[in-house]
């Protein structure tokens, strides 16, 4: 592998394009008309525009991402989160053109993004699963007939789906007959591929999940557990590593189902293992994530290792440089999603030009970002424009942190959500890790919006 083309954009292009250098890769950016002044552009070693600023005529346009392949000679190709990473599509067609994918075998991930099949997989590798449908659910007559043994309140979810879309809650029977067919309609809008299954609904969960390295000699490896409970429309907002508030033992075990599952699966390259833990601390495996996460970052802090350069370096065909008893999990790191949206105006997102920032610096934070002066924020994407990480040696520590450099952080020019982090981060609730999935969402933003006397 010499040179490797990164089908993605924003502070995740970044992110690979600075691995690749590190490891003496060439990095290739590919760009939408929207981004051509974008960081990822400006840092990459060559630059292809591949389509117009809507996704899906550049980032989610295969044909278009093969065809700068093919024009800049890369041999490798790394996905990133999001757009394209989860697309059995792509890795099959780099298979056929010989280009090596920086992830799963395209069988492997059709198979563990298949969430039926998944289920079915985790199952058969003794690792607990939500309570639910076995399968695929074709009928609202199956459905009901399924309802009555797995009980209410329950989810009808897409076998596709994905960042918390193609999910119904339904409560009875009624609802049911009304959600099943719109899940239905969702999912084949959403994902071109209208099945869906049905899986009991846990009440007040934790969601917690475990980072894996897998080699193609069929080593497995887990890198520890993160919590990423606090969440806002099922969509992360604040994450932590280690998952500090679910008992060791109960954590020990995530992970040894997390690398069962993979050997299972026979995976490779990095993936995430996704658990709810309910009220009694027990554990179901919801999903796996067939690519890197955004939280990524702060297993590499507790843990030390490069996860993106391990990917490059797995892909390559290299065994894990490390054994299990190896891993050390030292202190304890947050990260915040910093967005470009209004909290006060219901999350909307906010486009615009960026006037001025500072960035927060010290001992034990970093900074992933697509800023750079003057750029511009467009609305056609993703409103995540920073990720703030903060180190310390416990959570107290890296909690004090992270307040520190929130203080510090400004971005002039759009409306971010930096102020819902600092009112996170002086939560009570947050700082005694007693809160749950609905926490944040129905609890601490609805106190900050309410009128003050």
């Amino acid at each position: 592998m010499k040179k490797v083309l990164i089908a993605n954009r924003g502070e995740i292009a970044v992110r690979i394009i600075r691995a690749c250098h590190q490891l003496g890769l060439k990095a290739v950016a590919v760009y939408s008309e929207a981004d051509a002044e974008s960081l990822h552009v400006q840092l990459a070693d060559e630059a292809y525009c591949i389509g117009g600023a809507a996704p899906k005529e550049s980032y989610l346009h295969m044909d278009s991402i093969m065809t700068a392949i093919k024009m800049s000679r890369a041999d490798a190709l790394h996905p990133g989160f999001g757009m394209l990473s989860e697309d059995p599509a792509l890795p099959k067609s780099l298979e056929e053109a010989s280009v090596t994918f920086i992830g799963p075998p395209s069988d492997v991930m059709r198979l563990m993004g298949d969430k039926a099949k998944a289920r079915e997989t985790a199952r058969a590798a003794g690792v607990p699963v939500v309570p639910g449908s076995n399968g695929v659910v074709g009928s609202v007559e199956t459905a009901l007939f399924r309802a009555q043994h797995i009980g209410y309140p329950l989810l009808v979810k897409a076998v596709m789906g994905g960042g918390g879309r193609g999910i119904r809650l339904v409560n009875n029977d009624e609802e049911l007959k009304k959600q099943f067919p719109l899940a239905r309609a969702e999912a084949e809008s959403a994902f071109g591929d209208g099945r869906v299954y049905l899986e009991r609904f846990i009440t007040s969960p934790r969601h917690v999940e475990v980072q894996i390295l897998a080699d193609n000699h069929g080593h497995v490896l887990h890198l520890g557990t993160r919590d990423c409970t606090l969440q806002r429309r099922k969509q992360k907002v604040v994450e932590e590593a280690p998952a500090a508030s679910i008992p060791k033992q109960i954590r020990d075990r995530m992970c040894q189902y997390a690398v069962n599952l993979a050997r299972k699966a026979k995976y490779r390259n990095a993936g995430t293992i996704e658990f709810l833990v309910d009220q009694n601390d027990k554990v179901y495996f919801i999903e796996m994530n067939t690519r890197v996460q955004v939280e990524h970052t702060i297993t590499e802090m507790i843990t030390g290792i490069d996860i993106v350069a391990s990917q490059l370096r797995l892909a390559m065909g290299e065994p894990l440089m490390a054994r299990q008893e190896d891993i050390l999990i030292e202190g304890h790191s947050i990260e915040c999603r910093i967005n470009a949206e209004d909290p006060m105006n219901g999350f909307a997102p906010s486009p615009g030009k960026i006037e001025s920032f500072q960035i927060p610096g010290g001992l034990g934070i970093r900074v992933d970002s697509l800023l750079y002066p003057d750029c511009t924020i467009s609305a056609r994407y993703d409103s995540m424009i920073m990720k703030l990480i903060a180190y310390g040696d416990n959570r107290t520590v890296a909690i004090q942190r992270m307040k520190q450099a929130l203080s510090e952080l400004q971005i002039n020019g759009i409306h971010t959500n930096i102020g819902l982090h600092q009112a996170i981060m002086e939560d009570t609730a947050y700082h005694s890790g007693v809160y749950d999935t609905n926490y944040l969402e129905n609890t601490l933003i609805p106190g900050m919006n309410a009128p003050k006397d």
